[in-house]
């Protein structure tokens, strides 16, 4: 809701803007063309700082660590390496860019594997191990 009403905002201050410079006294001291394409790169500018606001892709922090020799697959290990920083499945799924049903895969054979029966028993276990 925030950034709807930044862009809102910034929307309105670049018609403001454009009618600050006066639109009719513009195209008389200056020629369509010169007008053009001021109001061209205004918009481009803001098309582009619009779109990389917009699309910018999330960054993630890639666990680049290789799980001890276990029977956990990498991304269970992952998934455990969460678990114990205290993510919740969402935050997990958002991170690994999975759905949150993959997750809940991961997650329920990490306790099969593990042989415990929830979150907090498979760090305990993990860092037992010393998995984690």
């Amino acid at each position: 809701m925030k950034k709807l009403v930044l862009y809102g905002v910034v929307m309105g201050l670049l018609f403001l803007s454009l009618e600050i410079l006066n639109f009719k006294t513009l195209v008389r001291q200056v020629s369509m063309e010169v007008y053009g394409a001021l109001v061209g790169v205004i918009f481009l500018v803001f098309g582009l700082w619009l779109g990389v606001t917009m699309v910018q892709k999330r960054q993630s922090t890639p666990l680049n660590v290789k799980p001890p020799e276990t029977n956990l697959s990498e991304r269970e290990y992952d998934v455990l390496q969460l678990m114990a920083d205290g993510k919740s499945n969402k935050e997990i799924a958002e991170q690994l860019f999975v759905s949150l049903n993959t997750i809940k895969t991961h997650t329920s054979n990490i306790f099969s594997k593990l042989d415990v029966q929830r979150r907090t028993q498979a760090v305990q276990k993990a860092r037992k191990l010393e998995i984690l």
